[in-house]
């Protein structure tokens, strides 16, 4: 005789998605710190205008106004000459169009410079600290040679070896920013490779890939998020420098670092070619900074969030 079959109704709590549970969390959490609230909201604003930076410039950034872009004498125009609303520079070319397609250049190379860094940290950390013995030496000496180093003194003799381009920069940031992180991760490794739940399935014959993946990286995502985010900003400043220098994003494409060169030259008589591009990087920069520490707080608050 067939019995029948009832749910097991005591299950269903375990199972219900939690997300919009975690969501509320991220919103108060938000709203508890009116700093990380307004820098997330200039970071999108920020990503919104370089992203349609083809549609919202009023001109050209290669564009030069030698009649109406420049004073009697040659001069840069100030900020709220009609048609340029935040003036020119010493070309005659407009200011705001070229801050926002430097904008997409900056975030760009950030974020990508940046990504690609997190892997090879997270993916060299994880190695070492999970197998030890030869390969953490050997693989640790490597980052300690590599962070012995000044980043820009590194960055700028790799550039100088290679040809001037976005994508070379890209690469060179991402060659040396990647240590810090293979330290951090290396050291949560050798910690969590002697938990009960790694032990047990070494011991229940996993593969060494397979807990990795399943048991490994999902404990190191907040610290990966973290680190990702305040990581942009360190790129964008390095991007920013070597452009800065002459050394980083190739001319004539726009790029805050050259524009921030190009101001220090004339900022006796065009003092607005510095401070815009300079204060945009700062806000850039201190709301990547800001964004970060409220995640780690966030996440270290919220065991359930780091899940």
């Amino acid at each position: 005789m067939s019995e029948a079959i009832t749910p097991l109704t005591g299950i269903e709590p375990a199972i219900q998605d939690d997300r919009p549970v975690r969501g509320a969390y991220v919103w108060r959490s938000l709203r508890r710190d009116p700093g990380a609230l307004i820098s997330l909201i200039a970071l999108i604003l920020i990503a919104i205008v370089a992203i349609v930076a083809p549609l919202l410039a009023p001109h050209d950034p290669l564009q030069t106004f030698n009649e109406t872009g420049l004073g009697a004498q040659g001069q840069p125009l100030p900020p709220g000459t009609p048609g340029f609303p935040l003036g020119t520079d010493q070309l005659g070319r407009d200011i705001l169009s070229r801050l926002m397609y430097g904008a997409r250049v900056s975030l760009v190379i950030g974020i990508v410079a940046n990504g690609l860094a997190t892997i090879v940290g997270v993916v060299v950390g994880v190695v070492a600290g999970y197998f030890g013995g030869i390969v953490e030496s050997i693989l640790m000496r490597i980052t300690d040679v590599v962070i012995s180093f000044p980043i820009l003194l590194l960055c700028t003799a790799l550039i100088a070896v290679t040809t001037r381009s976005t994508t070379n920069v890209i690469i060179v940031i991402a060659l040396i920013y990647w240590t810090t992180l293979a330290r951090i991760i290396r050291g949560m490794v050798v910690s969590l490779k002697e938990r009960e739940f790694v032990v047990a399935s070494r011991t229940l014959g996993l593969g060494d890939l397979r807990i990795m993946r399943r048991h490994i990286l999902p404990h190191l995502v907040p610290a990966i998020i973290v680190y990702a985010t305040l990581g942009v900003a360190s790129s964008i400043l390095i991007e920013s420098a070597l452009s800065f220098l002459g050394i980083g994003v190739p001319i004539p494409q726009p790029s805050w670092g050259q524009m921030i060169s190009d101001g220090s030259t004339y900022f006796q008589i065009a003092p607005w070619m510095l401070f815009i591009p300079g204060f945009c990087l700062i806000i850039t920069v201190m709301a990547f900074n800001l964004v970060g520490d409220w995640l780690a707080g966030m996440l270290d608050s919220s065991p359930a969030m780091a899940r």
